[in-house]
């Protein structure tokens, strides 16, 4: 088969893309290690029986003059302090960056990590910067996993931190499975583990108090796929709105219609911009049914269908679906960033006070 030129060219430009970006990984990899190394040299220095916080902001802020006069930027007290931070948050053998995540993993770091005692980092410093902010070690360790999981650049990890991922998805759980997202991530092995309440639409730039129609929020959600997709999470593929089902001469439109790859489902989506109502739950149940009946194939599993309200009665749900139901859901929606607080005193078990026996 002869080569022409512009193959020629396109070869060698994917060759030397791959390269850059395989330089880079290492770059960053060597960063992150030399950062925790640094960290570790700092730690080991001021163990040394001097231990007051006078002294070691004294340390950092001579260390950091020093630096950055031999090597330039990089050395501020701020970051020096990360990473101590970070050696004193990832020196123990169990991070999931070692026992925990396998996907995506360089052979050449784990040989580099196991000779040196370091931890197999897979993010850059910028990730790991922003992963030390979270107190909670369970809950880092789940967005750890998560962006190397799910390829999250830092801007995503940001997002899915501050809409409150990891709260969410233990409200749902039990104590089993709200300590597995710790040591898994977000596994998905049921219609449930793949659906969240609330789900977090502030990217659709819709205000609070403004009218729009469930059109406008349809059109919203459509203009921004891509971000809609990843609150949705991992698995899901778009096949298409405003999707027509017609039975007795009659048509009706499901608003969105996506397929989980994990689950091996079809997901319908219907958006309700007021109240629920229990004729939505009702709809949804003939739309379901009418994919299990027409459009699945026998290979694949029942359909999910989801009601996106902005407001619901769980009265209303508990009455209207049947007991243990697992295709049909409802979920609320909210066009800003929660508070994490709010969310944080869902996931906590309630206290029950006994009234004291009487003498």
């Amino acid at each position: 088969m002869k080569i022409t030129s512009q193959t020629l060219f396109k070869n060698i430009r994917s060759l030397v893309e791959a390269s850059r970006q395989q330089l880079l990984q290492t770059i960053n990899l060597r960063i992150v290690e030399t950062y925790f190394t640094i960290g570790k040299l700092i730690v080991e220095y001021e163990q040394q029986g001097k231990s007051r916080a006078a002294y070691a902001a004294n340390t950092l802020k001579t260390l950091s003059l020093k630096l950055t006069k031999e090597f330039g930027k990089g050395f501020s007290v701020d970051n020096l302090e990360n990473m101590r931070k970070f050696y004193a948050a990832y020196k123990k053998s169990d991070t999931p960056s070692r026992k925990s995540v396998t996907k995506y993993s360089s052979q050449k770091s784990e040989t580099l990590s196991r000779k040196s005692s370091i931890p197999a980092f897979k993010l850059s410093w910028s990730h790991y910067v922003l992963l030390l902010r979270i107190e909670n070690e369970a809950e880092r360790k789940f967005y750890e996993i998560e962006s190397i999981n799910e390829k999250w650049s830092v801007r995503e990890l940001k997002r899915q931190y501050d809409s409150a991922l990891y709260e969410r998805l233990a409200h749902s759980r039990n104590r089993r499975k709200v300590k597995e997202l710790s040591t898994k991530g977000h596994v998905i092995t049921s219609a449930s583990d793949a659906i969240k309440d609330p789900y977090i639409l502030e990217f659709l730039s819709l205000k609070e108090h403004e009218s729009y129609s469930e059109n406008d929020f349809e059109s919203a959600i459509i203009s921004k796929l891509e971000d809609f997709l990843k609150e949705l999470g991992k698995g899901f593929l778009f096949v298409g709105r405003q999707h027509r089902i017609t039975f007795d001469e009659e048509h009706f439109f499901i608003d969105l219609v996506f397929y989980h790859r994990i689950l091996r489902c079809f997901i319908l989506i219907d958006l309700k911009i007021g109240e629920l109502k229990h004729q939505d739950i009702g709809q949804m149940q003939m739309y379901v049914n009418y994919f299990d009946e027409e459009v699945k194939e026998a290979n694949e599993n029942k359909t999910i269908g989801i009601v996106l309200c902005k407001n619901k009665k769980e009265s209303i749900v508990k009455y209207t679906l049947p007991k243990g139901s697992n295709q049909i859901f409802t979920s609320k929606y909210k066009i800003y960033l929660p508070d994490k607080n709010d969310l944080k005193l869902l996931m906590e078990p309630e206290v029950v006070y006994e009234k004291p026996l009487s003498k």
